[in-house]
């Protein structure tokens, strides 16, 4: 453990717990807990979107499937960016207009059945809890990597950490975490991919050229089959990751924290910028994480392979880029974990026990208290599930997540919106359909 690393990690997790401390001044009502009381601005919003889509799966994940399997890993970073346009195109403005705080009271807006709101709010709770473990499976690669210490009391470290940025700051702390972050990430990725141009002399097509005698697989790096030799499985992939993103939960409720449609919209399209650039710079971390670190190093660091960007990093801009980038990381995950805390938290507590337990009978103190335990709730059982799945790619689990979510929430969120004689029932069987055939599956 270097005292560079000490040194980012500690300045890192010091600004995220000033900007909590300086947020739960400003949180005191349900509103302000669930969604910052709709005051983000359309390029703030746009930030924090990208900080909560740009999670480890993207930064690690990604990085590692793409080092490891070549084009086949590209696949994510090309479904995710796809992706926006569907959340664009379809889902913002109305999302907006019929929402309060949660997916389940833009449902209930059309089906005010207690059935609808619990349905909606157990799918919303099972894609958050496949998400977060996602995270901190790469919080505890990244913290065991970066100081040294046992998988489990580093995502003991991170479930902690992101249950007191929840609890104290809400949502307003949670947004200005995620936009600090995604420029952090920015900058570290700009850093790393520029560093890996100037290997191959600044010349994209030298770079592709090389990357065909680098590794063991030869051209056959460069053109998928690799990892997915299944063309339907590929396919159904695909799906998945561009219907999933606008029926996942954390990036539906950022369209809450805004004031009205239009800046609904102005959000997706800065985060859509944002998202874009970052995924066409993941193909210069995966080849540059095949070429000048080597699979079986990053086989060595984690069998996943979600430790080859922060060891790019090290390779090419020694101690100082690898304490930086592993610091980013972390802050990635924290921000992320954090972000997913909160519509899982409002699931159990607006939805489950403010509408249909207490039928919306429930003051503003009230409200916000159970939100409050909903958090710590939501944090202990994905922090018990992380723990057994270490081995696991964190892309791959994040793609479990947008399975479900493509499936059970995008259906039901377009019916309600375009779908005059869409009812109750169909609502229901929907969402159940969709989550009980991708979980089984």
């Amino acid at each position: 453990m270097s005292f560079t690393a000490i040194f980012f990690f500690v300045a890192i997790v010091g600004l995220t717990l000033v900007i909590t401390w300086w947020a739960s001044k400003r949180t005191s009502s349900a509103s302000d807990f669930y969604t910052a009381g709709g005051g983000l601005t359309g390029w703030q919003n746009g930030l924090a979107i990208a900080g909560d889509y740009l999670s480890a799966a993207s930064f690690l994940g990604i990085a590692g499937s793409i080092a490891l399997f070549g084009f086949d890993g590209f696949f994510f970073s090309i479904g995710y960016l796809v992706a926006y346009l569907v959340v664009l195109y379809i889902v913002a403005e109305p999302l907006r207009n019929l929402g309060r705080f949660t997916l389940a009271d833009m449902i209930t807006a059309r089906f005010d059945k207690a059935k609808v709101r619990g349905t909606a709010a157990l799918s919303t709770i099972t894609i958050v809890l496949f998400y977060m473990i996602a995270q901190l499976v790469g919080a505890g690669a990244l913290i065991q990597l970066l100081l040294g210490i046992e998988y489990w009391m580093a995502v003991l470290l991170v479930g902690i950490m992101m249950t007191v940025y929840v609890l104290f700051g809400g949502m307003t702390a949670t947004s200005w975490v995620q936009i600090i972050k995604a420029c952090l990430l920015m900058i570290g990725t700009v850093i790393i991919s520029f560093l890996v141009l100037a290997k191959f002399d600044f010349s994209i097509a030298n770079m592709f050229t090389q990357m065909t005698t680098v590794t063991e697989h030869g051209e056959a790096y460069l053109n998928p089959g690799l990892r997915y030799t299944n063309g339907i499985d590929t396919i159904s992939m695909l799906i998945a990751l561009v219907l999933g993103t606008a029926g996942l939960p954390h990036i539906l409720m950022r369209f809450f924290t805004v004031k009205d449609a239009q800046t609904a919209r102005s959000s997706v399209i800065w985060a859509t910028w944002i998202v874009g650039l970052f995924y066409v710079l993941t193909i210069f971390l995966g080849f540059g994480a095949a070429a000048f670190v080597g699979k079986e190093a990053i086989i060595a660091a984690n069998p996943a392979g979600n430790m080859a960007a922060p060891l790019l990093a090290q390779a090419l801009g020694g101690d100082i880029l690898f304490s930086f980038v592993c610091a980013v990381a972390f802050a990635t995950i924290l921000a992320v974990v954090a972000g997913l805390v909160l519509p899982g938290a409002s699931a159990l507590s607006h939805d489950i026990y403010g509408q249909i337990v207490k039928k919306g009978k429930i003051t503003e103190k009230e409200a916000v208290k159970a939100a409050r335990i909903g958090s710590i709730i939501i944090s202990a059982v994905s922090i018990l599930l992380a723990l057994g799945a270490q081995t696991l790619n964190v892309a791959f689990l994040v793609s479990l997540a947008f399975c479900i979510a493509g499936s059970s929430n995008l259906p039901v969120i377009i019916f309600t919106i375009y779908w005059k004689r869409f009812n109750t029932n169909g609502a229901v069987w929907a969402m159940l359909t969709g989550l009980i055939s991708a979980l089984v599956l």
